[in-house]
């Protein structure tokens, strides 16, 4: 009889991959997952660059590969930091499958069992599960429309936190980002506890429709801290490919956890990528695509709460990214009320609940505007809102006194 390791007990499922079962069907307009739009990706591009990479040079793309990733890969990277002033070079990234693989490297070479990790109120699900999973202690930060809150953080620095995860552009799920002051600040905390690892998951940094670039908490540290990059969400997740950019010291270790874990990440998918680098692919003006894209949407979703929310509802308006954070009126329905119901009209979405570690979140909800049109963005929403305002309502008259 199967029987689960001990550390299975406290590891959540993730709500998310249950409801993307559902969602499946052509009908239901999904506001669930994380997913990009599929029109962005450049398949052409990527299929000649595959042709070509695997035509010229089979015998060391279909090899075995270097545990740390494809050299060449590695520099490309390495070289993207001199925009924020950092020189980096090789020996400071390690290439991973996808960015998720590195937080459970990194919990791996940090974490003995009950060590704390520092997370943000509320916070990415995958994070959490990959930390849970070590048998880690959470304390929390609450975030503000600034980014995390200090005070928050030195508290729990104080205390002792192993590992600080953080996502300050476009926080999925809120939608959030810090702003520079708060990074900058960060940075400076984080240097008066070293015992603490700064972890910064940046996988939406470069999807930014509106504002200036705010460089990473990574530049402000000088390299010292850990931040995690993606190609998936500029080029397409189906590569598994991200990275992990960091202290040699790190990423060695890392890099051990690594071997034990898959070897390598694919060597194809890392050389199909450098391959379409190599042939002068544009990728900066097809990142501004991208933007332009989700901004639309973005718009379309902000502009269909405006008009079709009831009155206290509140959401974020972010300025890049895939989500946005719905709060519901507090007198009314649960999200997970609201969930059912509006999956009854072919609408999915994500409640809040599975985002904090202490059962919060009851009355959010996390959309992404990514994954539909703008036109069915706006169906979804208003039949959305209509369910909210229908809960709303039944709540109103269950509360009326019954005359006799």
């Amino acid at each position: 009889m199967f029987s689960p390791s001990r550390r299975m007990a406290h590891v959540p499922q993730s709500f998310i991959r249950e409801i993307l079962k559902v969602t499946q069907k052509p009908e239901v307009i999904s506001f669930a997952g994380g997913l990009p739009d599929p029109e962005c990706f450049p398949a052409q591009a990527i299929s000649e660059a595959a042709s070509r990479a695997i035509g010229r040079h089979s015998a060391r793309v279909l090899q075995y590969a270097p545990t740390e990733g494809l050299l060449e890969l590695r520099q490309w990277i390495a070289q993207r930091y001199q925009r924020f002033g950092l020189s980096l070079g090789p020996e400071n990234v390690l290439i991973t499958t996808g960015s998720q693989q590195a937080l459970d490297l990194l919990g791996k070479i940090l974490l003995n069992p009950g060590d704390t990790v520092l997370m943000e109120h509320p916070s990415y699900l995958g994070a959490i599960q990959a930390f849970s999973l070590l048998e880690a202690r959470f304390a929390t930060a609450p975030l503000t429309p600034r980014g995390v809150d200090l005070a928050a953080v030195q508290r729990a620095l104080q205390r002792g936190a192993r590992l600080f995860y953080t996502i300050p552009n476009f926080h999925n799920p809120t939608g959030i980002s810090a702003d520079a002051s708060t990074r900058q600040a960060l940075a400076q905390l984080m240097a008066e506890y070293p015992q603490t690892l700064l972890v910064e998951d940046d996988p939406y940094g470069e999807l930014r429709f509106h504002g200036p670039e705010i460089p990473p908490i990574f530049a402000a540290t000088h390299g010292a801290s850990i931040h995690l990059g993606s190609f998936s969400k500029i080029l397409a997740p189906g590569l598994r490919v991200g990275w992990m950019a960091g202290p040699p010291e790190i990423i060695r270790a890392a890099a051990t956890a690594k071997q034990a874990a898959d070897l390598h990440t694919s060597t194809v998918c890392q050389a199909v990528i450098l391959q379409l680098l190599e042939d002068g692919f544009p990728l900066p003006a097809h990142i501004q695509r991208v933007c332009a894209h989700y901004g639309e949407r973005a718009q379309a979703m902000i502009h269909a709460l405006r008009h079709a929310a009831p009155q206290g509802t509140r959401f974020t308006e972010p300025e890049g990214g895939m989500f946005l954070w719905l709060s519901l009126p507090p007198q009314g329905p649960t999200s997970m009320e609201l969930f059912h119901a509006a999956m009854e009209q072919g609408v999915a979405f994500v409640p809040g609940t599975p985002f904090f570690l202490d059962g919060g979140g009851a009355h959010a909800a996390r959309l992404n505007f990514t994954a539909a049109s703008s036109e069915r963005i706006e169906q979804g929403i208003l039949r959305l809102c209509q369910c909210l305002t229908s809960l709303l309502q039944a709540k109103a008259d269950s509360k009326r006194p019954e005359v006799s």
